[in-house]
């Protein structure tokens, strides 16, 4: 056998242990696990003495999709390679056209991009002949469709539409993915704050209360299990949420919450005003001490971005209900959350992985990502634990000109990124070219399994 590339001298992290040894790379894949003089010569070396080797990291939640985000695939795939995210999953809006015809303009969309990529299908209008579409999108690998109960763009759902949809998406074998917030109790604390001028930004949090985000995750799930559609809840949030989704069996929900959510809380307005303006809100620091519990407990199985991209002019405006929801975090998540989760909260590595890695592509119906087995895709990142820096805009990858995390300082950063086999980025440097990231038509999940 010939080798394209040998990691040497690191450990490695799967999702159940840690071990010492190399890591040996052909073809795009994981040719082989073992010592120095058990594997081939290989055309290179990489020495990751005192570093981590671990699974590329699976984002889930990306806003590169043209509804609000100004990302393009090339800006944001290169901020998802520098941060060591391998695998990206974004969104194909139905708006005024098929679903099918979104979807393949959603993968038009990403054709640039570095690291490799799927899509979720939102579904945005209520209209039945969307059902036959299900089927058909899930044999072409689009697996995950989202709704909204509540939007900022008036594409909500109404649980009555939600209720026929799961119906249909549980014969198809898709998974339902949501953002779920009650709508008409979010819309009568934002009048009751407009009707009072309560427009600065740290008034946000009370236009949509935990428990809007509780009703409306539990009514969701509800409808999913009733059914039997595997449903997973988008940006868990708060407590309440938590324990909405926790009620059901895990074989047929789930859900995540984002890095955000575990390191910030809404006093963070008070230091970045409207920049910090996140649907649903930053939350109580009892609700970030929710997060970690759930995590801990299995409740929620993954943590992802919710990457969306703006500039500062293009986000804030004159009051809260004037400013876009969403930040940008792709290039920073994983290195935030590791540094709150493994330093700050002890988590293991094993279960970093897990939860940054595994789960999600295990979720999403990836089995060759999220894993260091041989025969699987060679997405692999090459992590110095020991590493602090401190995180500032002028690092951006994305088209964002600003961080929720200016100047937070933060141990274990990413030293390289191989995407099936390429490296794409090395110590801080794009070193891949566009358009190596492939489309991924994703498996049917069987979260039973």
């Amino acid at each position: 056998m010939t080798l394209d590339t040998v990691i040497a001298g690191g450990t490695l992290v799967t999702p159940t242990g840690t071990l010492a040894a190399d890591l040996a790379i052909a073809d795009g894949t994981i040719a082989a696990v073992g010592t120095a003089d058990e594997l081939p010569t290989a055309d290179r070396y990489v020495d990751a003495t005192d570093r981590l080797v671990m699974p590329g990291f699976v984002d889930p939640h990306v806003h590169i999709d043209g509804l609000a985000s100004i990302e393009t695939a090339t800006s944001g795939s290169r901020a998802a390679a520098l941060g060591g995210v391998t695998t990206l999953l974004s969104f194909a809006w139905q708006l005024d056209r098929s679903l099918p015809d979104a979807v393949r303009e959603g993968r038009a969309i990403l054709a640039d991009s570095l690291v490799d990529y799927g899509l979720h299908a939102g579904i945005t209008r209520e209209d039945p002949a969307v059902f036959d579409d299900l089927g058909p999108l899930c044999d072409d690998g689009v697996t995950s469709f989202k709704l909204f109960t509540v939007s900022s763009y008036g594409l909500d759902l109404s649980y009555g539409f939600v209720d026929e949809l799961f119906e249909h998406l549980a014969a198809a074998g898709g998974v339902a993915i949501g953002h779920t917030e009650d709508p008409s109790v979010c819309a009568a604390h934002a009048d009751r704050l407009k009707r009072d001028g309560k427009g600065d930004p740290t008034w946000y949090p009370h236009s949509r209360p935990d428990y809007a985000e509780a009703m409306a995750a539990d009514s969701v799930a509800r409808l999913a299990v009733e059914h039997g559609t595997q449903y997973y809840g988008l940006h868990t949030s708060s407590r309440a949420a938590t324990a909405a989704l926790a009620s059901y069996p895990a074989d047929l929900v789930r859900g995540e919450t984002c890095t955000h959510y575990t390191v910030l809380d809404a006093s963070a307005h008070d230091r970045l005003g409207a920049l910090a303006q996140l649907a649903p809100p930053l939350r109580r620091p009892d609700d970030v001490a929710a997060m970690f519990e759930a995590l801990a407990d299995g409740t929620i199985s993954v943590v992802s971005s919710d990457h969306t991209a703006y500039t500062r002019a293009s986000k804030v405006g004159a009051t809260w209900w004037e400013t876009s929801n969403g930040a940008n975090a792709l290039q920073t998540s994983v290195p935030v959350f590791h540094d709150a989760a493994v330093t700050e909260h002890g988590f293991s590595y094993p279960s970093f992985v897990r939860l940054v890695s595994t789960n999600p592509a295990r979720t999403f119906g990836l089995p060759q990502k999220g894993t260091l087995d041989p025969g699987t895709d060679a997405d692999v990142v090459v992590f110095d634990p020991h590493e602090t820096y401190t995180i500032t805009a002028d690092d951006n990858a994305s088209e964002a000109d600003y961080s929720i995390y200016e100047g937070r300082e933060v141990t274990g950063r990413v030293k390289q990124t191989f995407v099936r086999g390429e490296l794409v980025a090395d110590e801080g440097t794009i070193v891949g070219e566009p358009g190596h990231g492939t489309f991924l038509a994703r498996e049917r999940p069987d979260w039973s399994a």
